[in-house]
């Protein structure tokens, strides 16, 4: 199966999720899957399609939503197994420390004169 996602890239799902992160679980079909709900659900948030019209979009924008779709495929990554890490807590802090990071991005996204410049 070839990967499919549109606005991050293996790479930085893999370097977000960390170094311990499960390798049986980190896989290209995997992160089709996440990055597919990761997408949507910005896409419905913003009531935009930003993947149709990634081409379109300010490119310091389109850092913001490929490290927000990054950090949402990794917080699946770490949760699809998280015995490679030290302790539960060590993985549940990296997730927390993403969702934290994604629910700033969503804020800055939101605000009415990002979207206009956006364009959304």
């Amino acid at each position: 199966m070839a990967y499919t996602g549109t606005l991050c890239t293996e790479a930085e799902i893999t370097f977000l999720a960390g170094k311990l992160v499960d390798e049986t679980g980190n896989v290209e079909a995997n992160h089709n899957y996440a990055v597919g709900w990761a997408e949507s659900y910005l896409c419905n948030l913003l009531q935009y399609d930003v993947v149709t019209n990634w081409a379109s979009l300010n490119s310091k924008y389109k850092l913001m939503m490929s490290e927000y779709v990054a950090r949402m495929a990794a917080i699946s990554m770490i949760a699809y197994n998280m015995a490679g890490y030290t302790t539960r807590i060590e993985a549940e802090d990296i997730i927390n420390i993403h969702w934290a990071r994604c629910q700033q991005i969503e804020e800055l996204l939101l605000k009415k004169s990002v979207k206009d410049f956006l364009g959304v």
